[in-house]
């Protein structure tokens, strides 16, 4: 057989964003309509990319004429919350006080922001607590911002996976990405980068269906490529060695727990928690927002399984949660309840925690101007790091000045890193032109027995040295023999070795936080430590990874 040659392409823009999802469509079309040359990179559509392809109904938001005037109570509710704790007051602060002008932006673009002419809170709080999710119909929101990146002069250049950036001395100028279409590498030059490319999914098993690598919470095509990028340009990211799990229907994969208007109960019929009695489209039962482990612990004791309750929920009440629902991108579940004629209200659901489908809560560490710790290189996004929401304010926030910062920036010279792009080339070459080796699903496999493994529901020093070491040889033998087919398996490829740098840096950040905190739980440190209530973050220096603790500003 021939050898398959690699093309090679050239763009160069003012701005570069990879990543098509929220973020990066928001950043897109701020930077472009203040007069940025942007040019986003997307690896798969971004009419239907990223963790809000299909939708969602959740926007978290400070409406002061609903809130009040004072925005530090939603702030010390907000710490309090699943997602506190990341970020430092001030900025919270900047993402609050900017979430109005969003919402209203959305609102005028077509993503219905209102229920009914008013603004609807539900969910994701607890009776009597403020609430500050709204409601709102985002099932065509990526459709509707894909709209506005290019009616904003952005361009959008589909299905081309970024894999690298391109520094000269600290500074980024550019990425390497692959076409997944044709065998072809694409050389970004840029005066300012944005990332935008989301959680780190796929990192450990499905929860429900390991066999079904895909049947995952969020999109399975966001693999943490922007954490991995990040870190080997020497960029800092932080507390990435803290996971989070999340709950929904067993068997079925999907988000919308706070979308369900019934009851969680044992088989006995009883509430498993204190919160709701009844069925209700504001509240939800809020029980596994303060008791995520309530699933397993109804397992292991032999009193489960739990199941979603709508019994007593009006008709109308039931077109509200089927409403929000598809809005959240459940149609394909809601499709299944109705082709076999099951109606909640008569059979409750199971529910279930993906307990196994861990993902890490931090990522790159990006400050409230959307700027991270390289010049020349911000970030938006990451789904733990406020959802929609974040990924829409600080999206916008990081194009307003990526747009700003590349005025007074030149176009960058490739001549002083012309080593690399051929290095990269010389990668790509060897993936399309070895034959006989393992694909991509076998590494992504093991990688994922690896992680749940070593760094599952148990932590110990012991564990995480031995999975180190299993990791690292995973990782050795990817580079040296995975083989990539045509250019789709390619990306696969690189989605691999991305999540293969992410994994390793869960084990180093698990093995230096010695406590048990949230779902890291570590047996050797059975308690949470108030000393390290610190981010860690980790960097890359010469290629060694240095880990350095950061106190936060609650």
């Amino acid at each position: 057989m021939s050898k398959v040659l690699i093309k090679e392409r050239i763009v160069e823009s003012d701005v570069l964003v990879i990543g098509g999802g929220i973020a990066g469509l928001m950043a897109a079309q701020r930077a472009a309509e203040l007069g940025a040359d942007v040019v986003v990179a997307e690896k798969s559509n971004t009419r239907f990319s990223g963790s809000g392809a299909t939708g969602n109904d959740h926007f978290l938001c400070y409406i002061p004429e609903i809130h009040g005037s004072d925005v530090e109570p939603i702030i010390n509710e907000f710490q309090l919350g699943q997602q506190g704790g990341l970020r430092h007051r001030s900025f919270i602060r900047t993402w609050l006080l900017q979430s109005e002008e969003i919402v209203k932006l959305w609102d005028r673009w077509g993503i219905p922001m209102k229920f009914d002419g008013k603004y609807e809170f539900g969910g994701h709080a607890f009776p009597g607590n403020p609430m500050y999710h709204i409601h709102y119909a985002g099932k065509n929101q990526k459709q509707i911002l894909t709209e506005q990146a290019v009616k904003s002069g952005a361009t959008i250049i589909n299905r081309v996976s970024c894999y690298d950036l391109i520094t000269d001395k600290g500074n980024v100028i550019g990425a390497l990405g692959v076409n997944t279409r044709e065998d072809e590498i694409v050389i970004f030059k840029a005066k300012t980068v944005i990332l935008g490319t989301g959680s780190a999914i796929r990192i450990y098993p499905a929860s429900n269906t390991p066999a079904w690598m895909f049947n995952t919470r969020l999109s399975p095509s966001c693999v943490g490529d922007g954490r991995a990028m990040a870190y080997r340009a020497g960029a800092e990211i932080v507390n990435i060695e803290i996971p989070v799990f999340r709950c929904g229907p067993a068997y079925f994969s999907r988000a919308g727990k706070a979308t369900w208007a019934g009851v969680l109960r044992g088989p006995d019929g009883k509430a498993v928690g204190p919160f709701v009695s009844e069925p209700s489209n504001k509240y939800g039962d809020p029980v596994v927002d303060a008791y995520q482990d309530i699933f397993m612990d109804f397992k292991k004791s032999g009193r489960g399984p739990v199941y979603m309750d709508c019994n007593g929920l009006s008709d109308d009440g039931m077109k509200t949660m089927h409403y929000w629902l598809e809005n959240e991108g459940n149609v394909g579940f809601l499709d299944h309840l109705a082709d076999e004629g099951i109606d909640p209200r008569e059979n409750p659901v199971e529910f279930r925690s993906y307990h196994r489908e861990l993902f890490p809560r931090g990522g790159v560490f990006y400050d409230e101007t959307g700027a991270s710790s390289l010049h020349g290189l911000f970030a938006a996004g990451d789904e733990l790091f406020g959802g929609i929401s974040g990924a829409a304010i600080f999206g916008w926030i990081a194009g307003e000045n990526a747009a700003k910062m590349s005025r007074n920036e030149g176009m960058p010279s490739f001549e002083k890193v012309s080593d690399t792009v051929t290095e990269f080339k010389t990668q790509i070459e060897g993936l399309r032109n070895r034959k006989g080796g393992p694909d991509w699903k076998e590494a992504n496999i093991l990688l994922q027995q690896i992680m749940y493994d070593f760094t599952g529901q148990v932590r110990s020093e012991s564990l995480l040295r031995a999975g180190l070491l299993a990791i690292r040889r995973l990782k050795q033998k990817a580079h040296s023999g995975l083989c990539a087919s045509n250019p789709h398996e390619l990306s696969r490829c690189m989605e691999v070795f991305n999540m293969l740098d992410v994994g390793e840096l869960i084990f180093l950040g698990a093995d230096e936080r010695k406590e048990t905190r949230g779902k890291h739980i570590r047996t050797d440190y059975p308690f949470t430590n108030p000393l390290m209530s610190k981010l860690l973050v980790i960097r890359q220096e010469d290629r060694k990874p240095v880990l350095e603790w950061r106190s936060i500003d609650h």
